[in-house]
């Protein structure tokens, strides 16, 4: 069984490039896969391996000043669902261009348990706050969906819809609690003065939450090839599209545009001649290599092939 740990932290980090220097060469010398990423305001990422081998890695994150606080979210996988550890320095760990945003100033936290009692109460709207393509296959009932494609879209769309929120307390989540950070800080700066979000993010609560008494519907998308969890976190059946990296249920992949590796109906008519032969060519060898008991590493694996970065996400909460 493989250990997959989800975390962030926000501490300043005075030489990124060193730090990930340092932790890629932890990584590799415990047998860790995933991703990190850093930048001057903190960490963030996903990383899969053995139970000793990850709690190493998270252990020397900790010994960094600023990190000896630093949590993480466990869960399992039955496969190793990254192909390779990747540790990029980034401007931001998830990135929203708002650079003098200080998270630090984020709004109230909610534990899971205490979730549901909140978001019932008449005046407070539910703002989810990630991408269109991962609310479209859950989210909690009577949640907001801004429709953004990237999470740099959310401050514009917020500032061009706050009127329709006068009067309510604001209530927010996202997929691990990182994108929250800066959303709920962002409405604070902008003068709102009841803002709420999930602690520990969606994957806390279906961790925590039985599922008859949630009010989440549906699956929770994650960036890593799980792709799509459930109550307890057992994995739903998705799977990823390779070229536009969309979760696709049994039903999309029964779609007369689907073909394994190459387009789903999403995208079918977005690349051209030339991009599909790359895309079964890539497929091609991603079978041979699976049929040799191997691991193609080829673009994208672990939603490399994706227009979304992972820094405008959450890698694997990555939340």
């Amino acid at each position: 069984m493989i250990t997959v740990a989800a975390l962030y932290h926000f501490a300043r980090v005075a030489e990124p490039e060193a730090l990930a220097a340092s932790l890629r060469a932890e990584g590799e010398a415990a047998a860790v896969r995933g991703s990190l990423i850093l930048a001057s305001e903190g960490i963030n990422g996903t990383i899969a391996g053995s139970p000793e081998g990850v709690r190493a890695v998270i252990d020397a994150i900790r010994r960094e000043p600023g990190f000896s606080a630093l949590g993480w979210k466990e869960s399992s996988a039955t496969h190793m669902p990254f192909a390779r550890l990747k540790v990029r320095v980034k401007a931001e760990i998830v990135t929203m261009g708002q650079p003098a945003l200080e998270p630090a100033a984020s709004g109230t936290y909610v534990p899971p348990e205490a979730w549901n009692a909140l978001i019932r109460e008449p005046d407070v709207a539910v703002i989810d706050t990630r991408n269109a393509y991962e609310v479209e296959i859950g989210t909690f009932a009577g949640a907001v969906d801004p429709g953004t494609e990237r999470f740099r879209d959310f401050p514009a769309w917020w500032d061009a819809h706050h009127a329709e929120f006068a009067g309510k307390r604001i209530a927010m989540f996202c997929t691990g609690g990182i994108r929250c950070e800066k959303s709920t800080a962002y409405l604070k700066s902008r003068g709102v003065a009841d803002v709420f979000h999930l602690e520990g993010g969606i994957l806390k609560y279906l961790e925590r939450v039985p599922e008859p008494e949630s009010d989440w519907r549906g699956a929770c998308f994650v960036f890593d090839e799980r792709v799509a969890l459930g109550h307890g976190l057992e994995p739903m059946p998705y799977a990823l599209c390779r070229a536009c990296g969309r979760p696709l249920s049994e039903a999309d992949r029964a779609h007369a545009d689907f073909e394994d590796g190459v387009a789903c109906h999403h995208c079918a008519a977005t690349y051209s001649e030339a991009d599909r032969a790359r895309f079964r060519e890539r497929q091609r060898q991603t079978e041979l290599a699976q049929a040799r008991g191997e691991r193609h590493l080829g673009p994208s694996p672990d939603i490399a092939a994706t227009k979304k970065p992972a820094s405008e996400t959450e890698t694997g909460s990555l939340d």
